[in-house]
């Protein structure tokens, strides 16, 4: 098996930073977090939700993130929930794609290097 020179690294390289450049520009939503789905009982001893778990009062939406170095909790709407989803999936992306950039500039830095040599 042959190995790639210096130029084929690079030119990987730069080809997979181009197609990452490209993902994070498509990207709209975008916070970091997590999203609970909670069903809660009211307290009072004659509601259905005191007998029967199935009558929990709920959906309640809570998103918990980190706010000037603090765990933050939130109520949210359904609607703010649904964006929510999506955003925190695009955060985790994002943050992948990230280190994917950085390893190939790693790769293009030692390519580059190797030329020279």
């Amino acid at each position: 098996m042959s190995k790639s020179s210096p130029e084929q690294i690079a030119e990987r390289s730069r080809k997979r930073i181009t197609e990452i450049r490209a993902e994070l520009a498509g990207m709209d939503y975008v916070c970091s977090g997590t999203l609970l789905k909670r069903m809660k009982t009211c307290g009072h001893p004659s509601c259905r939700c005191a007998q029967d778990p199935g009558a929990r009062h709920g959906p309640y939406y809570e998103w918990g993130h980190m706010k000037g170095g603090k765990l933050v909790h939130r109520l949210v709407s359904a609607e703010q929930a649904n964006l929510l989803l999506q955003a925190i999936a695009t955060y985790r992306r994002l943050r992948k794609l990230l280190r994917s950039w950085e390893n190939e500039t790693e790769r293009l830095i030692d390519a580059q290097a190797d030329r020279r040599r």
